[in-house]
């Protein structure tokens, strides 16, 4: 059981999810992707005349269940097989966060960021609805998200999901480190 509970290097599980990609292309020729099941969702929840809803989602229907399958794995590991070690940060990591007043590595995010508490402060604003939209903008406006276009997309050889996957990674570098360090001195 201990093999279970401890995070695996990256060298296995980073293989296991791009095996992902040939077992679902073999399976039925379907394409990783996770943005696309809220598309799936809105559309069947809501009974609207707005084109972009208005296709025959149950065709999809398996991704919503491979979207599901993959909540319930998050949320087996987190409350049955969290092994109770806290999280292990680089320790330069740590110094440079301590600066900013962020020590708290309780729970799988530092709460002095992402609580219901500093939601309703300028810094928690910013951080997650803004943060939030942001990524629901540009995940719609590339056409599919990180997992979609840098798994998927790269394997199958495609021309945008390697501009999309550059920009991804362009844009990581300078939110983490221009943007995020002003922010956080908020």
């Amino acid at each position: 059981m201990e093999f279970i509970t401890k995070p695996w290097p990256w060298y296995i599980a980073g293989p296991l999810i791009g095996l992902t990609v040939p077992t679902l292309l073999i399976i039925g020729n379907k394409t990783f992707g996770i943005s696309s099941s809220l598309r799936h969702i809105c559309a069947a929840c809501l009974p609207t005349k707005i084109p972009f809803f208005n296709y025959d989602w149950k065709k999809e229907v398996w991704n919503l269940f491979f979207v599901f399958g993959i909540f319930l794995g998050g949320m087996l590991a987190m409350n049955v097989l969290m092994n109770g070690d806290p999280i292990v940060i680089n320790p330069d990591l740590a110094t440079e966060l301590k600066t900013y007043g962020i020590d708290n590595y309780d729970g799988m995010v530092p709460s002095q960021l992402f609580s219901w508490a500093n939601l309703f402060t300028l810094k928690g604003f910013i951080m997650i609805v803004l943060g939030g939209f942001m990524i629901g903008f540009g995940t719609r406006y590339a056409g599919g998200c990180t997992s979609g276009h840098a798994i998927m997309g790269l394997s199958t050889l495609q021309w945008p999901s390697l501009v999309a996957t550059c920009c991804f990674m362009a844009g990581g570098f300078l939110m983490a480190n221009v943007i995020l360090p002003f922010i956080l001195k908020l």
